[in-house]
């Protein structure tokens, strides 16, 4: 509706004036209908808005009702409480906006729909109807004959009166149609502006609402990251012992004993058998517990504990292979000896190594408690000690982002420790704590596939770091560790993967994965240059080719320098019992003030050269951690016993060192459980 229709056109009642007022009514016409479609819209959203207002209100209380199960937890009910405060404000702006809307509706479209539109239409039926009276008048007026003169001046009054009803009317019609047309612009502009003031008002607000809470915001954001990664934490660890007790409920093995951190250090629970000193020898199963440094046991939960064993560093454990039961162990203090028996070998293992374990730690935590200090490289770490005892206190607070800065930084300083020990990526965040390297974040992720019996994965930045764990990092690192792992890659002639190791474009490189190939390591390095290979092998990635390697390398081992033979058997296969240590290799050349600082035996002495022997030299004082690593890599036997000096242990050796490092070492990367004497774990 754009024209605007002209007075003196409408008294001209001409064929031009009626179609304008044709096209005119036409638009009005669908004026109106979309005005009132609009009407039904405002009234569903207004209907709608209000049915979510009332959800809006349920579901605040809803969360407001959360603050009120369990244990009141402050950080939680001061966040439900502002929050649900300012979603309540926020609410109430927005029922603010619906009255505005409902207002401009009724103020600007309904009343012109109801008024001006209604005036319209009742001045539009007027003048047609006018219209209709003035075409009988003409007609009329048309067909009276000349001879009856009366009735012809009749017809014209009547016509000149009909004409001018008609006129006016039309008149009022257009002044109608024309003010329509103004009106209709100015009233939905004016509803249009109305309205986005209301949504620029209720944003405002709400805006304003939510900005008061911009600081509070920041803290809590904060907080929940932290909690964030603990919760991740507790769902890895969670994720891991569900899908270890999954195993043995599938393949029918009993659970095995709870290995967790107590508040009297190492804690390890589980059924065992033990056979009673009276003179019957009678078998019994208990529960038995190490904690606070003690081995005790219970029949009944409500029972007091029975105590075995008062002191764990005035005991040791050993084997009972000549018992008439299997899976015997004895553990024997000066006072009195404790013959206990597992269900299977496994769970021997276990045990063996987690009073093994448990005695190292004892000794390591009174020598903490004496004050004793560290020399060498790692002799800041031990500024840490204070800090690092409370990690897991301080985790996911500031003061732990800190400490955990510090140990990464401290790690990392050691010579060769600023790159991943596998593949030589730089800034590596992780590490392997019984390997004593560093690793990138994709080793790592392979490292933690091997299981826990090759490689224990920590992070250097989320994880707490006991003070033991920061002196071997910084003792061992990843020079010591490659000079061991890696110490025949140069005679083999095989390369170690880098960070990016593609290997499609580069010659060498393929002569490399063809000698890794011939180390039967196909299954895990898949991609061979100009090399014939089955049709199944698909196209390596890198993670597969750093898989290779390390499994190569901590797992099969081929990259060690291999056991001479001697007497028609390599050296290292176990010796009689009870026989005198055989002399030791010489140990690898330490780092400027590290422990360890042996002096070296004399080259002929290789020829027989044995693991345990070596293991129970380098632990005995002054203690050589990169030693103990070379005779672990190498198979040493952590039960081997040195039969001229009554029957000692390495465990043993290692507890007459000053040094807290050794004990704290030893624990920290024993490979694995305890293996029976005798046995190897050569490659």
């Amino acid at each position: 509706m754009t024209v605007k229709l002209d007075f003196e056109e409408c008294l001209k009642d001409s064929p031009r004036f009626r179609a304008s007022i044709e096209l005119v009514e036409s638009d009005v016409s669908e004026l109106e209908n979309r005005l009132e479609k609009l009407l039904k819209l405002g009234s569903s959203l207004l209907e709608s808005g209000r049915h979510y207002l009332t959800t809006c209100r349920a579901f605040i209380s809803g969360i407001q009702e959360l603050s009120n199960l369990g244990p009141p937890e402050p950080m939680m009910v001061e966040c439900l409480d502002k929050f649900t405060e300012s979603l309540s404000h926020k609410i109430n702006c927005h029922e603010d906006l619906l009255n505005a809307t409902q207002q401009t509706l009724k103020q600007q479209i309904q009343s012109f729909v109801k008024e001006s539109l209604r005036g319209f239409w009742e001045a539009k039926r007027e003048f047609w109807r006018g219209a209709e009276s003035l075409e009988a008048a003409l007609s009329h007026n048309a067909e009276v004959p000349r001879r009856r003169a009366h009735e012809a001046e009749e017809a014209m009054s009547t016509l000149k009166a009909v004409r001018a009803g008609y006129q006016g009317r039309a008149l009022d019609y257009v002044l109608q149609i024309n003010v329509i047309q103004d009106k209709r612009k100015f009233d939905i502009m004016e509803f249009v502006l109305r309205l986005v003031e209301a949504q620029a008002i209720y944003f405002q607000l709400g805006h304003e609402e939510l900005n008061g809470l911009g600081v509070y915001h920041k803290e809590l954001g904060a907080q929940l990251h932290k909690l964030v990664l603990e919760s991740a934490r507790e769902k890895r660890d969670m994720e891991q012992k569900h899908v270890l007790l999954k195993e043995q409920e599938l393949s029918g093995e009993e659970p095995e004993p709870g290995l967790k951190e107590g508040p009297g250090g190492l804690v390890m629970e589980g059924h065992l058998f033990k056979r009673a000193s009276n003179a019957f020898k009678t078998w019994s199963r208990r529960w038995f517990t190490i904690q606070n440094n003690q081995l005790v046991y219970q029949k009944k939960y409500k029972d007091p504990m029975t105590v075995v064993v008062e002191d764990l560093r005035l005991c040791t454990v050993k084997l009972c292979p000549d018992s008439e039961r299997r899976f015997c162990f004895e553990v024997v203090s000066p006072s009195k000896s404790c013959l206990l028996q597992a269900d299977s070998e496994q769970l021997l293992q276990l045990w063996v190594s987690a009073v093994q374990s448990s005695i190292a730690t004892a000794f390591s935590q009174a020598q903490e408690d004496r004050g004793s200090l560290d020399q060498g490289p790692c002799h800041s770490a031990s500024g840490l000690a204070s800090t690092l005892a409370c990690g897991g206190a301080s985790r996911g607070t500031g003061r732990g982002s800190s400490v955990a800065g510090r140990v990464a930084a401290q790690v990392q300083s050691v010579e060769g420790n600023a790159q991943c020990c596998d593949c030589r990526e730089p800034a590596p965040e992780w590490a392997s704590i019984n390997l004593g390297v560093t690793l990138c974040i994709q080793c790592s992720g392979i490292h933690r596939s091997l299981g826990v019996h090759f490689s224990k994965v920590r992070s250097l930045t989320l994880d707490s770091w006991e003070p033991e764990l920061v002196k071997l990092m910084c003792e061992l690192g990843n020079v010591v560790i490659n000079q061991i792992y890696e110490a025949r890659i140069q005679e083999m002639s095989v390369k170690k993967p880098g960070p990016t190791c593609s290997r499609k474009k580069d010659p060498k490189k393929g002569r490399h994965l063809r000698r890794l190939g011939a180390l039967g390591l196909q299954g895990k390095m898949i991609l061979f240059s100009s090399f014939p290979l089955p049709l199944y092998f698909p196209s390596t990635p890198i993670r597969q080719e750093k898989e290779a390697w390390i499994h190569a390398k901590y797992v099969e081992k081929k990259f060690l320098t291999k056991l001479p033979v001697v007497r028609g058997r390599k050296v290292g296969r176990g010796h009689p019992r009870g026989q005198p240590p055989l002399p030791p290799k010489p140990q690898l050349p330490p780092r400027p003030g590290n422990l360890g600082a042996k002096p070296a035996l004399p080259s002929g002495e290789l020829g027989c050269l044995h693991p345990g022997a070596l293991l129970f030299w380098a632990a005995g004082p002054p203690p050589s951690l990169p030693t103990m690593a070379d005779a672990l890599a190498h198979g040493a036997d952590v039960n081997w016993v040195n039969g001229a000096q009554e029957n000692a242990t390495p465990l043993i050796q290692a507890t007459s060192s000053p040094q807290p490092g050794t004990m704290s070492g030893q624990h920290a990367w024993a490979p694995c459980p305890a293996p029976v004497e005798g046995s190897s774990n050569l490659p």
